[in-house]
């Protein structure tokens, strides 16, 4: 049981570190970016090409990944903006089909194949908790994830430029008329939040692989944990993450043929009792 724990808080925060980017993007630049699941998929493929050489090829394709996915949030916030003021029906059509686009581009390149990640070296073995063996690889990724909900967070809440982004959204002209660009803004956010989608995908890459359709598996969770948080909350999408990694894992291990319905009965039941989510932010309702 303590093992499915502390799987359960690995994908947790696996997860927040791909969905709070989404939950930002949504919630704050109001773009449904269904092209999410995609680029934790490129990010993937990085790791499955470039992790098999030690350490200097998994912080490359980290470095790869993070530059892809600044480029490509760049290019996405492009295609969207002539959609902002739309429904977000056709956002989620543009960027479904962005996704479908880059997932066939990626079979392409790397076959179909499903393909193993392998985790650095001194990461691959496993270690003793409380009684338990464990992979050391995960409890890294528990940490780092950890480490990263702070420090966003803190960018978010306590930065100038936390402040910048909260004040476009909450008075895009007010904001124009002090002589900042919005679509800057947005830009910006579009593109940090892709990042965080592309490295996701590195860093996942040794627990889930990489694979044909798992970018439709990871946006759907991704969703349900936005959902669940509520949007544009970091709080919300770190209880969101946490909360979907436990139910998804101890489902899957309790009751492997009633763990989709589970995850899904407890967004039923946020939604019900909560319909903005957990901490959605007033500009979500």
């Amino acid at each position: 049981m303590l093992v499915s724990i502390l799987n359960g808080f690995a994908i947790g925060f696996l997860l927040f570190i791909l969905a709070v980017g989404l939950s930002l993007v949504f919630g704050m630049m109001d773009v449904l970016n269904l092209a999410h699941g995609a680029l934790f998929l490129g990010g993937a493929y990085l790791g499955a090409q470039f992790a098999g050489d030690g350490w200097g090829g998994f912080l490359g394709a980290l470095g790869i990944a993070a530059v892809a996915g600044l480029a490509a949030g760049g290019v996405l916030s492009l295609m969207t903006e002539p959609l902002r003021r739309r429904s977000h029906l056709d956002q989620a059509l543009l960027t479904l089909g962005v996704a479908l686009v880059v997932a066939e581009l990626l079979i392409i390149v790397f076959g179909d194949d499903p393909l193993a990640v392998p985790a650095p070296p001194g990461l691959d073995g496993s270690v003793a908790v409380f009684g338990a063996t464990y992979p050391a690889y995960r409890l890294v990724l528990i940490g780092f994830g950890a480490v990263l909900a702070l420090v966003v967070h803190l960018v978010v809440d306590r930065t100038r430029v936390g402040a910048l982004v909260r004040a476009t959204v909450a008075d895009r002209e007010m904001v124009a008329a002090l002589g900042v660009d919005n679509r800057l803004v947005k830009a910006g956010v579009f593109a940090v939040g892709s990042l965080l989608a592309t490295t996701a995908g590195v860093l996942g890459g040794p627990v889930y692989g990489a694979r044909p359709g798992l970018d439709s598996t990871i946006l759907i969770l991704a969703l349900v944990v936005v959902v669940i948080g509520g949007l544009g909350s970091v709080r919300g999408a770190l209880v969101g993450a946490l909360i979907i990694g436990q139910v998804d894992t101890l489902g899957r291990v309790l009751l492997p043929d009633l763990a989709s319905f589970i995850l899904f009965a407890a967004l039923a039941v946020v939604l019900v009792v909560r319909p903005q989510g957990l901490f959605g932010t007033a500009v979500a309702r």
